[in-house]
């Protein structure tokens, strides 16, 4: 069972990518939804034992170093592209067996707009400025993942783990996407002190 503390950084970090993903519905061709949130504590490599590795996913991440450094990840089995394409742009460019230059681009812009939506309410919280770092695209396993975010970070440690489990719907099709984000511990406990509340509502 989840630690009682933990509540406020999961509803925090569900609601925050929420509100993104009703924003996402209304501007794409389909429907987005969170599907689960939950943390936990642990390393790069605890966060993404998460995800089914049975084929090299497709990743999107950023990361922000400093005292307090901060990276996060999304993920996607490339088995599911062609489904998330319809879902973000109406159809599907992609090709089966090939991850295109398209798809990147996709993946990219998709992954921005929910890591930072995700990022921003963590810092926004703390009242910490930031300067929105340009997410970057990866494919490949488990230590291929845990190795680019270990770079991201700058600091191997353990961290608390804030996974988001988003569904997209289109037509026929349906496909799921994990979210990680890595806190350090001291602003994990500090957010929960805080007990904020999640930011910010969308207008209209």
């Amino acid at each position: 069972m989840d630690s009682p503390r933990n509540v406020t950084l999961e509803s925090l970090s569900a609601l925050s990518v929420a509100y993104c993903l009703q924003r996402l519905s209304r501007a794409s061709a389909g429907t987005w939804q969170v599907l689960d949130a939950k943390v936990s504590y642990g390393t790069f490599e605890d966060a993404l034992r998460q995800h089914d590795f049975s084929k090299p996913a497709a990743a999107v991440y950023v990361g922000l170093k400093g005292r307090s450094p901060l990276t996060a990840m999304m993920l996607f089995d490339p088995g599911d592209l062609d489904c998330v394409s319809r879902c973000y742009t109406g159809q599907s460019f992609h090709k089966a067996g090939e991850l295109t230059p398209v798809d990147e681009m996709m993946l990219v812009e998709l992954g921005n707009m929910v890591l930072n939506a995700l990022l921003s309410a963590l810092l926004n919280s703390l009242k910490k400025g930031f300067m929105p770092s340009v997410p970057r695209f990866i494919q490949g396993g488990l230590p291929e993942l845990a190795g680019e975010l270990l770079s991201a970070a700058g600091i191997k440690t353990s961290f608390r783990i804030i996974t988001v489990t988003l569904g997209m719907r289109s037509g026929g099709c349906s496909a799921k996407s994990e979210v990680f984000a890595l806190i350090p511990e001291e602003m994990a406990l500090e957010l929960e002190n805080l007990r904020p509340s999640p930011w910010p509502p969308p207008k209209g």
